[in-house]
């Protein structure tokens, strides 16, 4: 058996390298169906708040004491909620799939959040929006890195801020009733460092799932999962970022 100087088996070194490239040319396939899926839910936000046929759709302005609001018609109702109950179906049904199949849905989804995500973004302006994607991208990219290169596991992490995300949930729903700006502030806090953890923890899920044995058919339906899961990290600190850090327009 032929060893290089560390003693390894040349054969088995050489698979290993075949792994690790396998594995960065998978995880960068993740990365850019992810930011494919944002390009898209930011264009298509745009196009509803840009073009006025598509705005008075599903939102109209406001104006109160603290600057501009806006109020969703019965289709913007429906924007805003497709989405979750399309991220269930997708989660549930993705195994009977075809790849193909969940490539569309994931676009179509992505799609669908630019709908949900526009009447939220146009009460800010222009400038903090861009500020606050800035800050997302920074804290998304370091903690998908710290993700991908630490040796600790993360899955009792993981777990926890899954609870948390629930715990959120049920206090939006709640403070939809009780209108509380403090509640309101605690609920951002938390949604950005749970979110922030979440990041590194579907990092390092996705990369542990791999599997170089996997056929293609597998290996994309796993690779579109894991860019959905960073997708929803992405997109939740940036706006739980943007309700604490952006300004509204006057």
């Amino acid at each position: 058996m032929d060893l290089n100087q560390q003693g390894i088996p040349i054969g088995g070194a050489r698979t290993a390298v075949s792994v690790e490239a396998g594995l960065r040319a998978y995880m960068l396939k993740v990365y850019n169906w992810m930011t494919l899926g944002l390009a898209l839910t930011g264009a298509v936000a745009f196009a509803v708040i840009s073009i006025p046929g598509l705005k008075e759709i599903f939102f109209t302005e406001v104006r109160t004491a603290s600057g501009l609001a806006t109020q969703l018609t019965i289709p913007g109702w429906i924007a805003l909620f497709a989405p979750l109950a399309l991220v269930f179906f997708f989660s549930f049904r993705l195994h009977a799939m075809k790849a193909a199949t969940a490539q569309m849905v994931f676009w179509f989804y992505a799609g669908l959040m630019g709908l949900s995500l526009a009447p939220v973004v146009y009460v800010y302006t222009a400038s903090s929006v861009a500020t606050v994607f800035f800050i997302t991208a920074t804290t998304f990219g370091v903690m998908s890195l710290w993700g991908y290169t630490t040796k600790r596991d993360l899955t009792g992490m993981g777990h926890f801020l899954m609870m948390g995300v629930i715990g959120i949930l049920i206090a939006m729903v709640v403070n939809l009733f009780l209108k509380s700006s403090g509640l309101q502030f605690a609920i951002s806090i938390l949604g950005v460092l749970i979110f922030t953890g979440l990041t590194a923890y579907d990092t390092q899920k996705i990369k542990e799932t791999y599997d170089a044995n996997d056929d293609g058919e597998t290996m994309s339906k796993k690779g579109i999962l894991g860019a959905l899961n960073l997708y929803l990290d992405f997109i939740n600190i940036f706006m739980f970022l943007l309700q604490l850090l952006g300004a509204r327009r006057n």
